[in-house]
């Protein structure tokens, strides 16, 4: 085989890679998608069938019942509740959540503050020796 001729195979070589490629990436990333939306279904249609297993449970009377005694403390018509407080039984007190550091104001905030609340002054500042005394305008700097 002559060098011309390797050369012009490896060319159609190159050109045929170059065209399968983006079809071939395409393929393989809509197969890694597919999966996972599979795998996202499967994991929906689990939580559907979770669902609706509780609504059956949940519009059962004697599960009603249930829950309205042991949550809310109620008691059926005619019944005589009654709560036994044995000392040293109850759940001990949650602690409290610890106080939150307050994040610090951002730049421009503070900068606000500074321009729109006057400064607190100590009363008029003697002038310095030697200067004229500062005139101020009744309309404000010009």
């Amino acid at each position: 085989m002559s060098t011309g001729k390797a050369v012009i195979l490896a060319g159609v070589v190159c050109a045929l890679a170059l065209t399968l490629s983006v079809p071939m990436r395409t393929y393989f990333s809509q197969r890694a998608e597919a999966a996972q939306l599979a795998q996202e279904r499967r994991q929906l249609e689990a939580d559907v069938a979770r669902l609706r297993d509780r609504r059956a449970q949940q519009q059962d009377p004697a599960y009603i019942r249930s829950e309205a005694r042991d949550r809310l403390r109620l008691v059926m018509p005619g019944e005589t509740p009654y709560i036994v407080q044995v000392p040293g039984i109850e759940a001990p007190p949650r602690p409290a959540a610890p106080p939150r550091s307050k994040a610090p104001d951002p730049w421009y905030t503070d900068l606000w503050r500074t321009l729109s609340e006057p400064q607190p002054t100590s009363g008029p500042e003697p002038p310095a020796a030697g200067l004229p005394p500062a005139v101020s305008h009744p309309e404000g700097p010009r």
